[in-house]
């Protein structure tokens, strides 16, 4: 029997929430040393390890401890004073925080997130930073609760590859974004030579895994959304064929979109 997508979305939560309990109780995260995006053995691939002991020490604890995700998304997104960010999936605020400190007072940085343990947690910890430029939103990727071009940079960390409609995702941050806007994304990618049925077998959906688009999709879709100068760089192997990644591009100029990308519904789901 197939797994739905509202089941995926609540399995999820579900995960992360648990995440969010253990840090807020004083442990280092729910779902083991590395992060809900993996299991024992990944703490190197996944989480807190991937932010520099500088970029660490600017943020409380709980924060860091909070990193879920397969790459450091500030670390790319090449953010400029006064610059508007939304963070898709922004757990306890790590990347929130960060980029707050990089935009400054003039700018402003959205997280969102579904996931009401997660929120709680990270309005917690921006406030312990001294973040006031930052605002927390309750929703999901697929429907993001913001005005048509109201960003200039969208950033996520190890979230897109969690959605269950990918394609509803990139026509939203298409959507969101000023014309000429970018992104800076971390996910996990699978090389192309693997198909829906083995990105299945080296993890699960919740774990950043099954769920994850080929190279190859990942770029198409991009392009279908209305995006251009798109790069696809691997950083890391998180399982055999599949990696931590650093996806960039910048939506066009011009006012509308390319509409929907072409992700197969098998694809975006990577099991369903």
């Amino acid at each position: 029997m197939s797994t739905t997508a509202d089941e995926l979305r609540d399995e999820v939560r579900r995960r992360y929430a648990e995440a969010a309990r253990a840090v807020t109780e004083g442990e280092s995260c729910g779902c083991g040393s590395g992060s809900c995006c993996g299991g024992e053995s990944d703490a190197v691939m996944f989480g807190e390890a991937l932010y520099d002991a500088k970029q660490r020490g600017e943020l409380p604890n709980a924060a860091v401890l909070a990193s879920l995700g397969c790459g450091n998304p500030t670390a790319v997104a090449d953010l400029r004073e006064g610059e508007i960010v939304l963070d898709l999936g922004s757990g306890g605020g790590i990347d929130v925080i960060l980029s707050a400190k990089r935009v400054g007072p003039a700018g402003t940085v959205y997280g969102l997130d579904m996931t009401d343990e997660m929120l709680a947690l990270a309005r917690k910890n921006a406030a312990e930073a001294g973040a006031l430029n930052v605002h927390f939103l309750k929703g999901m990727i697929e429907q993001i609760p913001l005005p048509a071009s109201s960003v200039d940079v969208v950033i996520s960390n190890c979230v897109v590859n969690l959605s269950t409609d990918k394609a509803a995702v990139l026509t939203e941050v298409a959507r969101v974004l000023k014309p000429g806007g970018r992104i800076g994304i971390s996910d996990v990618v699978a090389e192309d030579r693997l198909s829906v049925e083995q990105r299945a077998e080296r993890g699960s959906q919740a774990g950043c895994v099954a769920g994850a688009l080929s190279q190859s999709e990942y770029i198409a879709g991009l392009s279908a959304a209305g995006f251009e100068d798109i790069s696809l760089a691997f950083t890391h192997e998180v399982a055999d064929g599949m990696h931590g990644a650093i996806v960039k591009a910048r939506k066009t100029e011009q006012p509308e979109a390319k509409g929907r990308p072409a992700i197969e519904p098998a694809k975006r789901a990577g099991c369903c």
